[in-house]
């Protein structure tokens, strides 16, 4: 291990570690949010226009010195900074050609008030992406659902056959959670896009600055209304992390289904989503659904610790419930983003290969809650209809059924009255026929028409999703474009 000497310990141990991991997200929205934050201070006469002008043009070349994008990136950790906060300050010192004790910057500002609004910024952006898979999954769910609406499958319950559905009925049940999922990520949105700007270390200022002013330069739609809560509060980073593990949770129960298709032959492997053996050539193994799981398990660990975190912390600004769990939050979006996009291009090559036959669903026994339902159409109590349907399972599998054969176990059952034939040969039609799956009424259910509908339904909540997303987008595009103007503007004069 390479040990840097000139370092203190705790420079070693703690400051360069997190510098590390801080300094790429947030060195750029730090500069960011700092020309707003100059912007207002000259719009507000808290200090002159040549003095904002300067700290502009410095800002400036920290965001894009020369025109060259690389040259912005954060240097390593030397020990001459404690942090990101104050790299800025020292770089923006530098290209101003002023020391730093003549910097305006944090006028009115807190380093508190700063890292609460970069945070939001940067998760912003990230879970943006987030929902983007999120609504892409879902709409491939959605278009493999209404075209494998009518492949009958077995449908299992505690990993025992249990009823026939299809393989559109269980992809729309999965893209009506992932729709469920994109409205709480934009709900999410909607809570990290106020700005905590302007609290200050959390009581704000007697310098009559204008918050809301670098709030709309920077995209957010309002501002946090308390400003202690504005820098201690973290309910919306915890809100993170459990929106994220909860939803690779649910994508992972899915990942585990798949395995099992894939197992029994049911669906194609997906050729590009394998991995050969080193000893087996004849094996493509599907790992990435394995890997699905474990990303869900980090995801959850991550939750496991912001919350931990949080829950350890004094209600006020404190590094372990902010600082802290940051590179945890923006590990746990970034393997969310990539989570669906796995997910969802596995299901775009999802194709049904070899669904279980007629007659292994019959022997499986999944048609016989149907076969008891037959019964009771034609007036027997429900549990005597099960308790029939009983003695002739235990007599062997349905396709071995006759209406004399009913018509006994009726009488061994003590229906009080015999049934006729036509009740009989209701139920083994029931029996033996699980595509009668395919004409159910029920809304919810797996009939065909029901499960186009549905995806129907849900594909409208996706677009409804889609378009606050995009509104977002907008906001935060013509943000840019204000601030950007209203820099150049402030700098020709």
């Amino acid at each position: 291990m390479t040990r840097t000497t000139s370092l203190t310990t705790y420079q070693q141990h703690h400051l360069r570690p997190t510098y590390d991991h801080h300094a790429p997200y947030l060195f750029g929205p730090m500069v960011r949010a700092s020309q707003a934050h100059v912007v207002m201070l000259v719009e507000r006469g808290l200090i002159p226009a040549e003095r904002g002008t300067r700290l502009l043009r410095g800002l400036g070349e920290l965001r894009a010195p020369a025109g060259s994008p690389e040259a912005a990136v954060p240097p390593p950790f030397d020990g001459s900074v404690e942090d990101v906060y104050y790299l800025v300050e020292k770089r923006l010192a530098e290209a101003c050609g002023i020391p730093t004790a003549q910097l305006d910057v944090q006028l009115a500002r807190s380093r508190n008030d700063l890292d609460a609004g970069v945070f939001r910024m940067v998760l912003r952006g990230q879970l943006l992406d987030v929902l983007d898979r999120v609504l892409a999954t879902a709409a491939t769910a959605l278009s493999r659902a209404d075209r494998y609406a009518d492949v009958v499958i077995t449908g299992y319950t505690h990993r025992r056959p249990a009823q026939p559905t299809t393989i559109g009925h269980a992809l729309a049940g999965y893209a009506e959670a992932l729709a469920g999922e994109a409205v709480a990520y934009a709900d999410l949105l909607d809570q990290l896009n106020r700005s905590p700007l302007g609290a200050c270390a959390f009581a704000g200022t007697d310098l009559d600055i204008a918050p809301a002013r670098v709030a709309e330069l920077l995209g957010f739609a309002g501002l946090v209304t308390n400003s202690y809560e504005a820098v201690a509060g973290a309910d919306h980073l915890v809100r993170v992390a459990t929106l994220n593990a909860q939803s690779l949770a649910t994508g992972a129960r899915l990942a585990r289904t798949l395995m099992d298709w894939l197992s029994w032959r049911w669906v194609e492997t997906p050729e590009e989503f394998t991995q050969g053996s080193s000893i087996m050539p004849q094996k493509r193994n599907p790992v990435v659904l394995e890997h699905l799981v474990s990303m869900a398990g980090a995801a959850a660990g991550d939750a496991a610790s912001v919350l931990n975190n949080v829950g350890a912390a004094w209600w006020e600004d404190s590094n372990n419930a902010t600082t802290d769990v940051q590179v945890r939050l923006w590990e746990s979006c970034d393997r969310a983003e990539r989570f669906f996009a796995l997910l969802g291009g596995f299901l775009d090559r999802l194709v049904p290969l070899a669904p279980p036959s007629r007659e292994e669903i019959v022997r499986s026994g999944a048609t016989t809650t149907a076969a008891a339902d037959a019964l009771s159409r034609h007036g027997v109590p429900f549990r005597a209809a099960h308790s029939v349907v009983g003695v002739l399972v235990r007599a062997g599998t349905p396709d071995t059924w006759t209406v004399q054969q009913v018509q006994a176990a009726a009488g061994t059952a003590g229906v009080a009255e015999s049934l006729d034939e036509a009740a009989a040969a209701d139920l083994i039609s029931a029996a033996v026929r699980p595509e009668l799956v395919l004409v159910r009424a029920q809304a919810d259910g797996p009939g065909t028409a029901a499960v186009r509908a549905q995806v129907e339904t849900l594909r409208a909540i996706v677009s409804g999703v889609r378009d606050r997303g995009d509104a977002l987008r907008v906001r935060l595009a013509d943000a840019d474009q204000a601030l950007d103007k209203a820099v150049d503007g402030r700098m020709a004069q």
